[in-house]
């Protein structure tokens, strides 16, 4: 089931295989646009799928706000659902890894790790 957002630079595109959801976002992730990045997480968790990726590898700005969205989503939902985040260099992971959320949920360098991962 795809599903698009785009907004003025900003975009998330959704899909669900079956075996993973995967939520690619793009653009600037701040505290304007992580409402959206929380809905297609909701919109995601609801088909229940057994995998819900975040692929991060096109985002230019990553704000504290979408960093607390991927950790309420790893404390409301990662018992039920295997929680990883798609997320590479100083602009994505290097915040992600500052805060201590690498800790948390499974943080892969590209989709096909990802992917690979949940087999």
């Amino acid at each position: 089931m795809p599903a698009d957002t785009n907004t003025a630079g900003f975009s998330i595109q959704s899909s669900n295989d079956g075996r993973a959801a995967v939520i690619a976002v793009a653009g600037e992730l701040d505290v304007t646009t992580a409402p959206a990045l929380s809905s297609a997480i909701e919109a995601q968790i609801s088909t229940t799928p057994a995998a819900l990726i975040v692929d991060l590898s096109k985002v230019s700005f990553l704000a504290s706000a979408a960093m607390t969205v991927l950790a309420s989503t790893q404390k409301d939902h990662g018992d039920t659902v295997a929680f990883s985040v798609v997320a590479d260099g100083p602009t994505t992971s290097r915040p992600i890894k500052l805060m201590g959320l690498d800790q948390e949920f499974a943080l892969h360098a590209d989709l096909a790790s990802a992917l690979a991962a949940l087999d």
